[in-house]
């Protein structure tokens, strides 16, 4: 059964996942890390669905990493049994930690100053149970973290250990890894992120803390990495759907890009050299994360029904409710004569921009004999 058959009763726009290729994916890291002997931890966040958790987890309970609480409670209550909090925790969140913790789920949040570790060690004394935190590591200015050498480090993990609460180790992003492209590029940058985590928790160890736990990971780096000696986990999210931007950088191509947006052309100016589809930014989102890259995509690449690039098509701009489809600057095609009702996929710049923008997958199944099937998804925080 094609995928035009499948789709053809679906609204548009809607949000289409190709199980086949998702599942591809997923295999892919999986196997590059098993040589590695680190745990691979998935990052929940792009998907917030339970139906893409099951076959993203290895045994469907863990572990995860999710970047909202409300991921955790949804998570968590599927069965899903341990999962790091990866955003830095504010104290007046503490007390949901604790709930999640309560109904049964290792959830555990990450801190790299002494008010959070103050204000996690105080509601570990005032619960009677120890929250494990992960101080979080700062491996290339991209965001947050304390540096492998700061003095605060031991000093913070002294807080959470004296004070009531559970060091559990150190955590690092390499963020900056998006920005650069190329195989070696990353593997420089895995680089990067190992050292610093191992460096981290050398400096915990080294003032008689525990460091059970070295977590690193991106998608790049985790695709990229050679050597993660002294690494326990690694993390990485949006390889499960692939996106324009990873292809942009290299890690995947646009045949590995299992998310795309189905919508419906709705009318077309010849004079101007443009069509107008029911996608504007309220169902693409407005990330343009390949302006940046060599080759800008605009706001999605477009695709026929089937899945299959339409040369330099891309959506050229988008408004609150309508996209704007026209061949990329330069380009020496034609735009196609494409009527009223014609049915397209756009693939996403940012596949977790995108995907919020909607309540469920429209699911292209692995099995060719089999018909569309709906997973839900949610939001909120």
């Amino acid at each position: 059964m094609s995928a035009a058959d499948r789709l053809h009763a679906v609204e548009t726009p809607g949000l289409v996942l190709d199980e086949g290729r998702m599942l591809r994916n997923i295999e892919r890291l999986r196997s590059r890390l098993q040589p590695l002997n680190v745990a691979l931890r998935p990052h929940l966040k792009t998907a917030k669905s339970i139906e893409v958790a099951r076959r993203v987890l290895t045994g469907g309970d863990g572990p995860a990493t999710v970047s909202t609480l409300k991921e955790a409670e949804v998570f968590a209550a599927a069965g899903i049994r341990d999962i790091v909090y990866a955003v830095g925790i504010a104290p007046q969140k503490l007390d949901r930690v604790l709930a999640i913790r309560a109904r049964g789920c290792d959830l555990s949040v990450i801190l790299d100053s002494p008010g959070q570790a103050a204000a996690v060690a105080e509601a570990s004394r005032r619960a009677g149970a120890r929250i494990p935190a992960l101080i979080e590591v700062d491996c290339d200015g991209h965001r947050g973290g304390l540096r492998p050498d700061d003095p605060a480090l031991p000093a913070v993990g002294r807080m959470l250990h004296d004070g009531g609460a559970e060091l559990r180790g150190v955590l690092t992003h390499a963020g900056e890894s998006y920005g650069v492209s190329g195989a070696e590029a990353h593997a420089a940058f895995a680089e990067r992120e190992r050292a610093a985590a191992v460096a981290a928790a050398g400096a915990l160890r080294s003032a008689g803390l525990p460091c059970p736990v070295v977590s690193v990971g991106s998608t790049p780096t985790a695709h990229a990495a050679r050597d993660l000696s002294g690494v326990t986990e690694m993390r990485a999210g949006v390889y499960v759907f692939f996106d324009l931007v990873m292809a942009g950088i290299g890690v995947c191509s646009t045949d590995d890009i299992a998310l795309s947006v189905l919508t419906s052309v709705i009318g077309q100016n010849r004079e101007r050299g443009c069509l107008f589809i029911d996608a504007g930014w309220m169902a693409l989102s407005r990330d343009r994360g390949t302006a940046g890259q060599a080759v800008d995509q605009g706001c999605g690449l477009v695709c026929d029904i089937e899945g299959t690039v339409l040369g330099d098509l891309v959506v050229s701009g988008a408004n609150q409710e309508h996209g704007v489809v026209s061949l990329r600057p330069g380009s020496r095609g034609a735009l196609p004569d494409l009527p009223a009702g014609t049915r397209l996929r756009i693939l996403p710049n940012h596949a977790c921009a995108t995907a919020a923008q909607f309540g469920g997958y429209e699911v292209l199944p692995a099995d060719p004999a089999a018909g569309l099937a709906h997973w839900p998804r949610f939001g909120g925080w």
